[in-house]
């Protein structure tokens, strides 16, 4: 069996590799869909040797199947947000603590002790509705920080707290969805000095489509910050990669990108190209921990990644991030 503290331990790529290929043969046994689809394919799992063979599962199957490595009851089922009538994904998740775990390590390499943090969340979107994952990953933030809260469209309020946390002098995090921090900025103007302010992606067709540059370059003046955070997650992930400023993505341990070629699903692409992203999610040990999204980047050579766009027939959902320029 595999351990959180094997998983969540990771120190280098070698260890990666072990672990990954490991939870790879366990889920290719216990993980009926996923088994299928490499069955499917005429993948023998006891013949991959190296993460670039491993086939990974469209993220789509999310919707359509029930995803789990374990006959297990589900603790939590996080959904994705959609229009009316669009089939949504559904992350079953059978043992919410390694969702937490996730959380918690992942806060603390990018970003130190929860309770040196206030944390303000302006996500009325995600607030709305059940099952966001993101959601669930603020109330953790919240309940680990003991200080700050949600605002749904009390902007007001909202403006006051962040100028008296900014008179007291404490270090804060403010995490919106994109058309949320448009929406407040336009109305307030501030000069944040101990606040980082993080953007989780998605205009939800509430404005205009817009590059991430263009985002980043309206909030950073909005709030008077040198540089806008943003993340990286999705309802099919129990992990998150974070970007502290320049739009490059860095992942903790457990997790890793691989960039497909778009032509060719089970060929991979070498640094700097674009393709499609592939994500490892060791994390999701009762799931499925080999994504392949609809989200199109490239990987730089010191390991970050950038989001590029997505695949044109890709539904729009919550997390969709703005298409860049390239």
């Amino acid at each position: 069996m595999i351990s959180k503290e094997e998983i969540f331990s990771i120190q280098n790529f070698d260890e990666f590799q072990r672990v990954a290929l490991k939870v790879f043969r366990f889920q290719s046994q216990s993980n009926k869909v996923y088994g299928q689809f490499l069955e499917f394919l005429k993948v023998n799992p006891f013949t991959v040797q190296s993460l670039e063979e491993i086939p990974f599962l469209p993220i789509r199957f999310f919707k359509q199947y029930t995803i789990k490595s374990t006959e297990a009851q589900e603790e939590k089922i996080f959904t994705s947000s959609g229009t009316t009538g669009m089939e949504v994904s559904r992350h079953f998740v059978t043992d919410l603590s390694f969702y937490r775990e996730s959380l918690h390590r992942s806060f603390a390499h990018f970003y130190g002790k929860f309770e040196d943090y206030t944390i303000f969340a302006l996500l009325p979107s995600y607030l709305e509705r059940e099952g966001s994952s993101l959601i669930d990953m603020v109330q953790f933030w919240l309940e680990k920080s003991g200080k700050g809260g949600f605002y749904l469209y009390n902007h007001e309020d909202l403006y006051h707290d962040l100028l008296e946390n900014e008179r007291l002098g404490k270090n804060a995090i403010l995490i919106g969805v994109s058309f949320a921090l448009l929406d407040f900025v336009e109305k307030y103007q501030m000069s944040l000095q101990h606040t980082i302010v993080m953007e989780t992606g998605g205009m939800k067709g509430r404005k205009e489509e817009i590059t991430r540059e263009d985002l980043h370059t309206r909030l950073k003046k909005g709030f008077g910050v040198p540089d806008i955070h943003s993340e990286y997650g999705m309802t099919e992930l129990l992990s998150q990669a974070y970007s502290r400023g320049n739009s490059r993505f860095e992942t903790p341990s457990w997790m890793k990108i691989l960039i497909r070629d778009t032509e060719d699903p089970l060929s991979l692409l070498p640094q700097g190209k674009t393709g499609g992203i592939n994500v490892i999610d060791l994390a999701n040990l009762n799931s499925c921990s080999f994504i392949a999204t609809d989200d199109l980047g490239k990987i730089h050579p010191d390991g970050s990644f950038e989001i590029l766009g997505r695949f044109d027939h890709s539904d729009v959902r919550g997390c969709n991030l703005m298409v860049a320029e390239s």
